[in-house]
């Protein structure tokens, strides 16, 4: 039997969680004072996923802070970030504009405006 232990970041709580796992199964959950913080393990040991945040950029030497509009597989989070890094973002840019398409399941997105000087 494996135990992990983590802190819920679901609510300003933070409730201490422990999961038992016999193998990839998962066979108790506990810690949590609601249902959304027993959810938050399940997925944290099953399939953890983040959103990422950074920076890209601009054609015209600046940087433009970015992110991913839906958290991605955290396997991928350093992949992710190579593709950010290898992009340039064309002037100018609005918030939410979409400056990579299907990155693991999500976009990068902007998360300010920029233009071009």
């Amino acid at each position: 039997m494996t135990k992990r232990e983590m802190t819920c970041i679901i609510c300003p709580m933070g409730c201490s969680l422990t999961v038992e796992m016999e193998g990839e199964e998962i066979t108790s959950i506990s810690g949590n004072t609601c249902k959304r913080g027993a959810a938050y393990a399940e997925a944290e040991v099953s399939h953890p996923q983040r959103t990422v945040t950074s920076t890209m950029r601009c054609d015209n030497g600046e940087v433009l802070a970015v992110k991913t509009d839906r958290p991605i597989p955290k396997s991928k989070v350093m992949d992710c970030m190579g593709l950010i890094n290898a992009h340039t973002a064309k002037l100018p840019v609005a918030v939410g504009e979409v400056l990579i398409r299907d990155v693991f399941g999500s976009n990068i997105i902007a998360t300010e405006n920029k233009t071009a000087q």
